[in-house]
């Protein structure tokens, strides 16, 4: 019977989304009157969207369906970057110590690059395909180079694992400086001398045969932590934390949407609408007048500028919001055709998220609705003040803007202006200080002071200055008030200096707003690998 199996196969079928339709038809057809013997097997990667589910229902209704599940854990990782060589591969090299050192250390490499993903975008900020081509190509590569060299070229190396084979995936400038750092740590000259830690307790390996490694890893490899990785143990538990949320609002959603009464006769869902939709109208203020304010704000000097257009682009979302509700209102009454823009923002508000028309109108940001809701009013409240006189507070609430990223150009343009500095020659300069919001009475003469900045992957020090390991359990310490001053870029400070990128929420990656340089007596590369980073909203 086997003999007489035969086959036709798709593969990548994710890749011609417009010939899907085709494809299912093609199915349907051949169904009937084929041979009870013949398969047709079809592949297609998972995607993490729902727009990505592109596959059709009959398809995959009719089908046995198969996956290859990615081992999880560093133990499992290592084994299997180990599995793709053998003992022939070991060998095969001239300079068998140096290729076998630098080959387990690519595999270590390979593992930790494809774990971290887990732990989201603490991890990367973005998620990359890292494959086992990536891995296989890169040790073809360390054989040549080792063959063509009498020594090790370890920069070369370094680069073209960490800038082609693997960084050609890469697209984020913070991901690409995380995986020159993790090369920087595992592939180096003291590898050689038998002194180089892949992870705390998991020494480079000596000159060992095939199976040896395996066993090596087996016997030595530490638990599975954070620790392998470079991360802090607070890493896993923000992980499981949003792995446990993603869950309950994955259940949450699936709730039935009927319109009946709750358990024990609660309120219904359109009671439960109607309920936050009066809240919101009534707690929303009213817009900015905007022909007052232009009046007020002659000089329009550069922090005058940012608070217009703050105001501005809070209008626009307030007027969304209120706009939205009136109507959805009106259509809860009958007095107006629901729409299915009405119905989601209904749903968003019986779920407690944030409407996607608002969204749009909005800053990002990960709370629920009534988090959200109530930042939103302290959001206004701090404009109103500033906007009173256009004098500068005393200390400001970085986070409570639309862009930070203006507010921070217009420290370095108002200075510019001052000492008449070219703008394209001059930087930031971020000094932590020891007081918080409540010890300030009065702007600084130059720059600014901030606050409302959390870090996350590690602490900051007050009584040394320094960023330092974090506590257990403490995932995001809220930082003191910084002082933010610009200065001219060759009076920059670059030893014993952390480039720690500021991120609006803990979504990273698209989120960035600037760099600020801390102090540290660790070295950089530390914090790089745990991930560190200065967050505006948690």
């Amino acid at each position: 019977m086997a003999d007489s199996l035969s086959f036709t196969g798709y593969p990548n079928i994710h890749l011609v989304a417009s010939w899907l339709g085709s494809l299912e038809k093609i199915l349907e057809q051949h169904a009937e009157g084929s041979h009870k013997d013949f398969r047709v097997f079809v592949s297609a990667e998972p995607s993490s969207t729902p727009e990505g589910h592109i596959i059709p229902q009959g398809i995959l209704e009719n089908s046995i369906k198969i996956t290859n599940e990615p081992p999880t854990g560093m133990h499992a990782n290592l084994h299997k970057a180990l599995d793709n060589f053998n003992q022939d591969t070991l060998e095969m090299c001239a300079q068998e110590f140096e290729f076998k050192s630098i080959l387990f250390a690519v595999c270590y490499f390979h593992a930790v690059v494809a774990e971290r993903r887990k732990f989201g975008p603490q991890g990367w900020n973005r998620s990359y395909p890292f494959n086992v081509g990536d891995l296989t190509i890169s040790i073809n590569v360390l054989y040549n180079y080792l063959e063509a060299n009498p020594k090790v070229p370890f920069d070369d190396l370094r680069y073209l694992f960490g800038e082609i084979m693997y960084g050609g995936h890469i697209t984020d400038d913070w991901d690409r400086r995380l995986c020159r750092t993790y090369l920087g740590e595992y592939i180096k000259p003291e590898m050689m001398e038998g002194e180089l830690c892949l992870a705390p307790g998991f020494p480079l390996p000596g000159n060992m045969d095939y199976n040896n490694y395996h066993q090596y890893i087996d016997d030595t490899l530490p638990a599975e932590s954070p620790y392998l990785y470079g991360l802090h143990p607070n890493a896993e538990i923000g992980f499981l934390t949003q792995s446990s949320e993603k869950l309950f609002r994955t259940v949450l959603e699936m709730q039935p949407r009927d319109g009946g009464a709750g358990e024990g006769g609660g309120m219904t869902r359109e009671e439960k609408v109607r309920v936050v939709l009066e809240e919101i109208m009534e707690r929303l203020p009213e817009d900015f007048n905007m022909t007052e304010l232009l009046e007020k704000a002659e000089e329009r000097t550069p922090y005058q500028v940012v608070a217009l257009q703050e105001c501005e682009r809070m209008n626009f979302l307030t007027q969304e919001i209120r706009g939205s509700l009136h109507e959805l209102n009106l259509g809860m009454k009958g007095e107006l055709t629901m729409t299915s823009e009405m119905e989601n923002l209904q749903n968003a508000i019986f779920l407690d998220t944030v409407p996607d028309n608002w969204t749009k109108r909005a800053y990002p940001s990960m709370s629920s609705l009534a988090l959200w809701f109530t930042d939103l009013l302290v959001r206004i409240k701090e404009l109103e003040h500033w906007s009173n006189d256009f004098a500068l507070p005393a200390v400001v609430w970085l986070a409570g803007f639309f862009n930070p990223q203006s507010f921070l150009t217009a420290i370095m343009q108002a200075t510019a202006r001052r000492n008449e500095w070219p703008l394209d020659r001059m930087c930031l300069q971020c000094d932590v200080t020891k007081k918080h919001r409540d010890d300030f009475t009065s702007a600084p003469r130059e720059g600014a002071y901030v606050h409302g900045l959390y870090m996350e992957g590690a602490r900051w020090d007050t009584q040394t200055g320094m960023i330092v390991d974090a506590r257990l359990k403490e995932l995001t310490p809220a930082m003191p008030v910084m002082f933010i001053r610009a200065i001219l870029v060759d009076k920059q400070e670059s030893r014993n200096i952390y480039q720690c990128p500021v991120y609006k929420t803990r979504q990273r990656g698209p989120t960035y707003v600037w760099t600020f340089n801390l102090k540290t007596k660790e070295p950089p590369s530390k914090w790089t690998l745990a991930g560190v980073a200065l967050l505006l909203q948690i």
